[in-house]
């Protein structure tokens, strides 16, 4: 095959391959986890448009308009909530949705009560 040949589209698995079964059973216990990668900053959790008092979390992860939240209370999807936060110095609020989230993987998560929350700003 030369640079110039059209690549072969699709490919045939056999996923009843003992190989290839043998494989993908060493990853079933594997989950990713990126909170390394940032610095956590406790911030204030304000729940619902009409919220008093915020509630103490963690942004464990932001880039762009998503934002990454620890909780060790519970946040139903599509809830409005206000991210507070001290940002060199100057307080910040930031609000967003909860488009998603799971209980926290770690063993410490589990002992915490933690759970992970995905919110996107607007």
């Amino acid at each position: 095959m030369s640079r110039f040949d059209k690549p072969v589209v699709g490919s045939s698995v056999d996923w009843s391959d003992p190989q290839l079964q043998s494989l993908l059973s060493k990853t079933e216990g594997w989950s990713l986890d990126n909170r390394g990668v940032f610095s956590p900053v406790a911030c204030e959790l304000h729940v619902g448009w009409g919220a008093g008092t915020g509630r103490p979390a963690t942004l464990v992860f932001e880039r762009g308009k998503v934002m990454v939240i620890e909780a060790d209370f519970v946040i139903p999807r599509d809830e409005h909530v206000r991210v507070d936060q001290v940002k060199a110095g100057v307080p910040r609020s930031t609000w967003g949705v909860v488009v998603d989230r799971r209980t926290g993987h770690r063993a410490d998560d589990h002992a915490k009560g933690i759970e992970v929350y995905w919110v996107h700003a607007r």
